[in-house]
């Protein structure tokens, strides 16, 4: 039987060591000693900055859900739905990633995701794209999305 991928996550409250299945992460897990929920790196509450180079690692590879956020400085709509990413960061901090991914200086995978507009929002889980979300929507309906995949 192959074993499930886990993570050792360290309680901020208590410092008690928890092994958390990969397959348990979007639970929003609690400490086993405290009852405190458990915050992580990916889950912190605070979207993470990726590149070409860290792709595989802080999504692919990611045991949990992830919302790629394709983006450019330049890009009035982006700045309209990052405020909504961020509160949606810390609201959802446990089940779901949110990364953020700047498409002038990462051609790669925006070409590999076939990312022809932005603001585009990618949706992984367990490695693969499984929602779209195309242009700057409500915070509603991209939680509605999110909602879809993180049950």
């Amino acid at each position: 039987m192959m074993q499930e991928k886990s993570i050792i996550i360290v309680c901020s409250e208590c410092s008690t060591k928890n092994r958390i299945p990969g397959n348990r992460l979007g639970d929003r897990p609690k400490c086993g000693k405290c009852g405190a929920y458990l915050a992580f790196y990916g889950y912190s509450g605070n979207p993470v900055d990726i590149t070409d180079r860290s792709f595989e690692e802080e999504v692919l590879s990611f045991p949990g859900p992830v919302l790629v956020d394709c983006w450019a400085p330049w890009c009035g709509p982006c700045h309209m739905v990052a405020p909504i990413l961020n509160d949606l960061a810390s609201e959802y901090a446990g089940r779901l990633k949110i990364a953020k991914l700047n498409v002038d200086e990462n051609p790669e995978t925006a070409s590999r995701y076939d990312t022809r507009s932005i603001p585009t929002m990618l949706i992984f889980k367990g490695g693969k794209l499984v929602e779209r979300i195309v242009g700057a929507l409500p915070k509603k309906r991209i939680e509605q999305y999110i909602l879809s995949v993180i049950k």
